[in-house]
């Protein structure tokens, strides 16, 4: 797939605010600091699509971001950020189960985890949560460029393990050297395509 253009189409604290749109829509999930904002910039060749802030936890919109007229993607507020007060994880809780229980549109899921650690408990929650909805979704393992080519096998098999997924659904992926963005996009297009 080749992205010829991307807008921020809308930034909705309440699905009042979600867009009107029958495009099909994939959604990004992943802890704060994952590095979504950038991943999104990465696919789109776009440097500042997408806000990349320097503290985590900044993002508490769904912000719906259309690309080539065809599909939109979505990218939710990181999770897991611990200086989120006990009201914002509820409110969080809340959106989610509002979006993925109400949105025709959602193809699926791309769920990002770091690839240098174990994924947590809440990455292990959205996969469960994605699977509870029947919502297909692969891993993008990011941050690939810092974890060594002697580590990155055993650190595949660790997510996917973890995750309780297969290692060909783990895609390693960095936003500063590009590598895996072909296979991101491939998957994103099998989700856009899906019946």
């Amino acid at each position: 797939m080749e992205i010829r253009e991307a807008s921020l189409l809308a930034s909705a604290p309440s699905r009042e605010h979600w867009p009107d749109s029958d495009l099909p829509e994939i959604v990004l999930a992943g802890r704060s600091n994952v590095g979504k904002s950038s991943l999104i910039n990465c696919l789109c060749q776009k440097k500042a699509l997408a806000y990349v802030g320097k503290t985590p936890g900044k993002t508490r919109l769904l912000n719906f971001f259309q690309v080539n007229r065809q599909f939109v993607l979505v990218d939710v507020p990181g999770y897991g950020y611990a200086n989120a007060s006990h009201r914002q994880l509820m409110q969080f809780g809340a959106m989610m189960e509002e979006y993925f229980g109400e949105r025709s549109q959602l193809k699926g899921l791309l769920l990002l985890a770091d690839l240098r650690h174990k994924p947590t408990s809440d990455d292990v929650t959205m996969a469960e949560f994605a699977r509870y909805h029947g919502i297909p979704f692969v891993i993008a393992a990011t941050k690939a460029d810092k974890v060594p080519r002697s580590r990155r096998h055993a650190q595949l098999q660790l997510v996917a393990s973890t995750l309780d997924c297969d290692i060909q659904d783990v895609l390693p992926f960095s936003s500063v050297t590009q590598e895996g963005r072909e296979a991101v996009l491939a998957a994103m297009e099998q989700f856009i395509h899906r019946k």
